[in-house]
């Protein structure tokens, strides 16, 4: 069995909008998580940023304002106090995220999804 399409989806998003309406245009019903009410583990983000093949600053919205009041460009932090941040903080992270086949896409712009359809 393969497992779901998940979108970790923000419904305020207008970017997030549109890949939710590409996935459901296409036939798709994935798994809808709105990461800001329920965000993922530090080990869920681990496996996302490694399916993204980027490092945690990568994923990272750093014009939020938890970036700077929680001094995230401090180049001393480690991986692991910056996944830290994004659980705790879920607003940091870039959105929309779609993950399908073992693969996880930022859907920016939402095209990029097809890439892992």
């Amino acid at each position: 069995m393969t497992e779901p399409t998940r979108i970790f989806h923000n419904p305020r998003c207008s970017k997030s909008r549109q890949v939710l309406e590409l996935l459901t245009g296409r036939g798709i019903k994935p798994d809808i998580i709105r990461y800001l009410d329920t965000p993922p583990t530090a080990p869920e983000l681990d496996i996302i940023l490694q399916q993204l093949a980027l490092e945690p600053r990568q994923l990272m919205r750093r014009k939020e304002p938890e970036y700077k009041q929680l001094a995230l460009d401090n180049a001393d932090l480690s991986r692991q106090q910056l996944i830290a941040a994004m659980v705790a903080n879920p607003r940091l992270i870039e959105r929309p995220i779609v993950q399908a086949n073992g693969k996880a896409v930022i859907g920016r712009p939402p095209e990029n999804v097809l890439a892992v359809l």
